[in-house]
């Protein structure tokens, strides 16, 4: 009996130690950084959340914001308008078909095996109170701009129609 008892002592150290360092070797930090609501935001790198107030965006509910692997901001969006590392609003960055009261009006996602696009997926514009835009993607290219990056392709014909952000 004692000798199950140590080794099972023994094998649960050892999965707690693999977790940790796989943790601490594999953690990014792609959603170190959120920007939200009225120029706000929150820098989580160290653990800690850090007050941001250099945020250029207004929105009442949804919004996305994307870093890179070491935590250092890309771009961010509320679904309508995408704003770039330094705050500026990004070439070809407005009017997207995202509606601001959406509880996610935007999903950012890194495209597979490529270190330069991303994808912004968007839910519904308020259309004269019809909600029939549905679901949309875009196409950010950083590599644009000197690496701040260029809304590049725009889904006119939406993935989904008649979706709603209403329940």
């Amino acid at each position: 009996m004692h000798y199950l008892l140590k080794l099972l002592f023994k094998k649960q150290n050892l999965a707690i130690v693999t977790l940790l360092l796989t943790t601490t070797l594999y953690a990014q930090k792609e959603g170190a950084i959120w920007y939200f609501g009225n120029h706000a935001g929150f820098n989580f790198i160290t653990g800690s959340p850090v007050a941001l107030n250099d945020s250029a965006l207004y929105t009442g509910e949804g919004c996305a914001t994307i870093a890179d692997a070491n935590g250092d901001l890309l771009f961010y969006t509320n679904g309508v308008v995408v704003y770039n590392k330094n705050h500026e609003l990004m070439p070809n960055g407005s009017n997207l078909d995202g509606w601001t009261s959406s509880s996610q009006s935007a999903i950012i996602i890194k495209k597979p095996q490529s270190d330069t696009i991303y994808y912004i997926f968007t839910t519904v514009s308020a259309d004269g109170g019809y909600y029939d835009n549905g679901l949309n993607f875009y196409e950010v290219d950083l590599s644009l701009e000197n690496g701040l990056g260029d809304v590049t392709q725009e889904n006119n014909n939406p993935i989904g129609t008649n979706t709603t952000p209403l329940a």
